[in-house]
């Protein structure tokens, strides 16, 4: 079975994440170019999980069109490694600070997966700067 990881992170903090399995790799995407909730007052401290934020992000074209294309090209990728029966493939989402888009835009993802491949993928979803929020 093909274990999709997907990541969200910060470049500032952690940076990239590393891919631990023996064919290394994966996408990478990067959601800065769009526009960031931190620079309103009221959402600055909150998370890409908070509803405030997806109601932020949901209304941002760039960010709909952005997940578009990704639900597009990961789509194929994963179809095919199914068929080539390949065992991993990592997703991974960065932005400034690894709160908002990044973690919006993964756990955007995971949804389409889970509701897409339904049982035919396993999928775990690690928030880099935030580990408590990560789910298996």
């Amino acid at each position: 079975m093909l274990n999709v990881k997907l990541y969200s992170f910060s470049y500032l903090k952690s940076g990239i994440p590393v891919d631990e399995t023996p064919h290394k790799g994966g996408f990478v995407f990067d959601c800065r170019y769009i526009k960031n909730p931190r620079w309103e007052k009221t959402l600055q401290n909150l998370t890409g999980k908070d509803k405030p934020v997806i109601d932020f992000l949901d209304n941002t074209k760039s960010m709909q069109d952005f997940l578009k294309n990704i639900q597009g090209i990961i789509s194929d990728a994963i179809d095919n490694y199914i068929s080539r029966e390949f065992t991993s493939l990592m997703i991974s989402f960065g932005c400034s600070g690894g709160q908002h888009r990044s973690m919006y835009a993964a756990e955007e993802i995971h949804r389409f997966l889970l509701n897409k491949y339904n049982g035919k993928i396993q999928i775990t979803l690690a928030h880099m700067e935030y580990p408590e929020l990560s789910r298996k």
